[in-house]
């Protein structure tokens, strides 16, 4: 029984409770695959303010907006069951960067930022990241110096991982070690070009508040505002975010951490499984760590082979995952010739479990990268079957939702160069040179529709450029109030919308739903940070055809499902070249991450779970010998030491061999049946 005043505890397991009632000593959950995660740190929080904690000094960081609202949620509904009065809402629940960009709006000053910048998403970022290039005259060069998107990923790097560009360079982007002076150069212009501009970047947002926590008395003040601060999903911080969470709560009172270093899979974007694996020695005494191995998801046979490939790893913290969930059916290997073989595979036998009653939702195909599944989605689109594939476009990155919000994220801040630069060169006529002595205008002008008014357009942009000039007055003067400033730039936008794109209509209706989610928001600044930090999914054709069909089978990356759960599962092309990727086994670490995507993959299934071994697969342009088929060996992973937990399995399955002429047996008795038929 759970402590009296406790009893909305008696759903847990003794883990999980113990877990929940922990004091306020710093505490590291290992919360292994399908054990309750989620339900064990929205329980915490409620004991927490059962037992008196104020929720407005509750610090609760996770991943996604969408997690903490989930989070917050199901707190308040074991809450409402409680008696006595009820508690006030989670007022400090969001991702780092959501929370970074909150804090560093009140705290602007003391940073050295306007409470007016704005913030680039990673596109915009990218331009600016180009723009400065080609100022310093980086662009053009003889030898072909790295594109702007690669510029702002080893920026990117750099930053998050808190190391030496020339340690990125080395590890991460080698083909590009002899620009490291350019780069650098690069990169200090993009800083001053950002500060100028008073813009931040998504790196920016962690940056800023990590530097905050290493002033002795703002970190202390930061800190001071909260009790207790939860982290889910730890595996997957960064060195800035670790370096973040030991500023609020450097004796690690109050902090609660919860994750899985079996599912730490994010390297490449700079997150790091060191941080959860040291957590514990961080702190004087150590963090308590406490495991949840039950598992509510997979069936025994599911586990015992998931627990097998992780127990191999070369560094973890010891689980042993187990469930109520008895089977007779153990995962199986399945052995095809090749990766059409997998294709028809993998459809025949998703058909025949949804003959059987299995929904196509309720089947999944996983894969480690997404041109894995190419000969699969042609099979599909052959058998007539629907699917979505996770990945794609997100509404932001179209370019008529960027149009749009590129005008409002210049009214905000009239030097924001990028955002300029994309509504000038909307209208005809307008190029990158023309545009820049515009932009220059604006910015030394008090006024900016005065400054453009003066502007003399050229002549293809004559009848279009009183319109504009007229627009950002308006938003200027904020004439039309939120949201109604989005109404107006639609009523703008949208003539030139049928200009610049053949698929007008689906275009237009992404801007009347953007419309609709400003009205969700107090203001324009609130709505444009909101939006950056945590986008939509799109609409139009361009992020993916809305599906027609009631059901539909899922493809998806292995990064794409981590946190998903279905009931038959296909992993694709478990073979050395694939899982672990041929391009990921230069380090030790690499190949433990690719261990550990192997793991997460199997971990997805409840009942079904079919591992796919092609015997030879297509090689796209992997080296100098171009385009070729390979001969492919089952996963290092799964040695033969661990095969009696699967089922071995050949698809098509071998034949019986026909009887001769003459033999008896069955073939004997067809034959006398049908001369006794004939006579």
């Amino acid at each position: 029984m759970s402590p009296a005043g406790h009893a909305f505890l008696d759903s847990l397991n003794p883990e999980q409770r113990l877990a929940v009632l922990h004091g306020d000593g710093p505490l590291l959950v290992i919360a292994g695959a399908g054990s309750g995660k989620t339900m064990t740190l929205a329980h915490r929080v409620a004991r927490l303010v059962a037992d008196g904690a104020d929720p407005r000094r509750i610090l609760l960081l996770t991943f996604s907006r969408r997690a903490a609202a989930e989070m917050a949620r199901r707190a308040a509904r074991i809450l409402a069951r409680l008696p006595g009065p009820r508690a006030a809402a989670l007022s400090w629940a969001g991702t780092f960067h959501g929370v970074g960009a909150r804090l560093l709006r009140q705290e602007a000053h003391r940073v050295g930022l306007s409470p007016g910048f704005t913030i680039l998403d990673r596109e915009d970022a990218a331009d600016l990241m180009g723009l400065v290039r080609h100022e310093i005259g980086l662009a053009g060069r003889d030898s072909r110096f790295p594109l702007k998107a690669t510029c702002l990923a080893i920026y990117s790097r750099t930053v998050n991982a808190e190391a030496e560009l020339a340690e990125v360079l080395d590890t991460a982007f080698p083909w590009c070690r002899m620009w490291e002076a350019e780069l650098r150069r690069l990169f200090g212009s993009y800083v001053d070009a950002k500060q100028r501009q008073q813009v931040l970047d998504y790196d920016d947002l962690l940056l800023y508040w990590a530097h905050a926590m290493l002033e002795p008395a703002l970190a202390a003040e930061i800190g001071a505002r909260f009790d207790h601060v939860l982290v889910d999903e730890y595996q997957d911080t960064n060195r800035l975010q670790a370096t973040i969470l030991g500023g609020l709560k450097p004796d690690g009172r109050g902090v609660t951490v919860v994750g899985d270093d079996a599912q730490a899979i994010y390297a490449f974007r700079a997150a790091t499984n060191r941080n959860i694996l040291d957590f514990p020695q961080q702190f004087r005494p150590p963090a308590r760590v406490l495991t949840l191995e039950r598992n509510y998801r997979s069936t025994r046979p599911i586990l015992a082979a998931s627990n097998a490939v992780i127990a191999l790893a070369a560094e973890r913290y010891a689980k042993e995952l187990w469930s109520d969930r008895g089977s007779a059916e153990r995962p199986r290997l399945v052995t095809v010739a090749d990766e059409a073989d997998q294709a028809r595979c993998v459809v025949a036998e998703i058909l025949e479990r949804r003959e059987a009653g299995l929904a196509l939702k309720e089947q999944a195909v996983l894969f480690r990268t997404a041109h894995h599944s190419g000969a699969l989605e042609v099979e599909l689109v052959r058998r007539n079957i629907p699917f979505v594939k996770f990945g794609g476009l997100k509404f932001l990155d179209t370019a008529h939702v960027k149009d749009v919000l590129a005008v409002l994220r210049w009214a905000e801040n009239p030097r924001d160069r990028v955002a300029g630069f994309r509504v000038l060169q909307i209208l005809p006529g307008i190029g990158p040179a023309i545009a820049g002595r515009a932009l220059d205008r604006v910015a030394e002008a008090f006024d900016p529709e005065m400054a453009l008014a003066a502007l003399a357009p050229p002549a293809r942009t004559a009848e279009a450029w009183p319109a504009l000039v007229g627009l950002v007055g308006r938003l200027a003067r904020r004439a039309a109030g939120w949201p109604g400033e989005l109404a107006d730039i639609r009523a703008w936008y949208e003539p030139l919308l049928q200009e610049r794109f053949a698929d007008a209509a689906p275009r237009a209706a992404d801007l009347a739903q953007l419309e609709q989610i400003a009205g969700g928001y107090a203001s324009r600044e609130r709505f444009l940070t909101e939006l950056t930090l945590d986008p939509p999914d799109a609409t139009s054709d361009e992020a993916g055809t809305p599906l027609l069909d009631e059901d539909y089978l899922i493809l998806s990356t292995i990064h794409s499902a981590k946190g998903q759960e279905w009931t038959a599962v296909h992993v694709l092309n478990v073979v050395d070249g694939c899982i672990p990727s041929d391009m990921a086994t230069g380090r030790a670490s690499e190949i433990e991450e690719e261990r550990r995507l192997l793991y997460v993959a199997m971990t997805r299934a409840r009942d079904h779970l079919a591992l796919m071994l092609p015997h030879r697969f297509y090689v796209h342009q992997q080296s100098a010998a171009g385009d070729r088929y390979l001969h492919a060996a089952r996963s290092r992973f799964i040695p033969p030491a661990l095969l009696p937990l699967f089922e071995e399995t050949r698809w098509p399955a071998p034949r019986p061999a026909a009887d001769p002429p003459g033999a008896g047996g069955p073939a004997a008795d067809i034959a006398a049946r049908l001369r006794a038929i004939w006579g």
